[in-house]
């Protein structure tokens, strides 16, 4: 039984089955263990893995068939190309909402964050730092658990409600994003930058930080799209 990190369990689900598609061992047209046999690999609820199926469906990885089963998406170059538009489509107006939020996150969390919070956040960062360079879907993981603890720490449950909706999103995209684009800029200082802005309970630097952050990403896919 594959044994899932502390976490929502749908995104993981998600990842692993994706992981396995692109490692090959389904191949287009190969038909997916049922639901019960994936439940039961997995270690979660059918429900978990029928929602996985359902995102993975709509990203054009798999083929829902009601009656037959779920098989891996048969297609060519070109509509995998297509379908990588549409994802970065989506994580364009996914990152617009988060840039939002984790702006208003990062000010709120520079005026409440206390100093055991700060030796949390700094070993998410770590975690971070030591997973760039391998496998894409641990790192985003990491990556997205630090912003996530920032959010948290601005203590609006709203935010983090935002925050949660959006992740699922993210974390598909993102790892796709890490696994196949070579221009992605490195964001490590500006994640070193909030930390310490954090620290020290600067809100406008916690800002400014965050923007550094995400507004080259941001800036990135909208010239792609364009």
């Amino acid at each position: 039984m594959t044994e899932l990190r502390r976490g929502p369990v749908v995104p993981q689900v998600a990842s692993l089955l994706r992981q396995r598609i692109h490692r090959g061992d389904w191949r287009p047209g190969d038909r997916l263990p049922n639901e019960v046999q994936l439940a039961a690999e997995f270690g979660v609820g059918r429900s978990s893995v029928r929602e996985a199926v359902r995102l993975l469906a709509q990203d054009g990885l798999l083929d829902v068939r009601h009656g037959s089963g779920t098989f891996v998406a048969a297609g060519t170059a070109g509509t995998s190309d297509v379908r990588r538009l549409v994802r970065r489509a989506r994580v364009l107006e996914v990152y617009e909402v988060r840039r939002a939020l984790e702006v208003e996150a990062a000010r709120l969390a520079a005026q409440r964050v206390r100093p055991e919070d700060i030796e949390r956040l700094r070993a998410d960062l770590r975690k971070r730092q030591d997973e760039r360079g391998g496998d894409p879907a641990v790192f985003v993981d990491a990556d997205l658990a630090f912003h996530r603890a920032v959010v948290e720490l601005s203590g609006n449950a709203l935010l983090l409600s935002l925050f949660t909706a959006a992740e699922p999103v993210l974390r598909q995209i993102l790892t796709d994003l890490v696994r196949h684009e070579t221009q992605l800029p490195d964001s490590s200082a500006a994640h070193a930058d909030l930390l310490d802005a954090l620290e020290r309970g600067d809100p406008d630097a916690a800002v400014a930080a965050t923007v550094a952050n995400l507004d080259p990403v941001l800036r990135g896919l909208g010239s792609a799209l364009a």
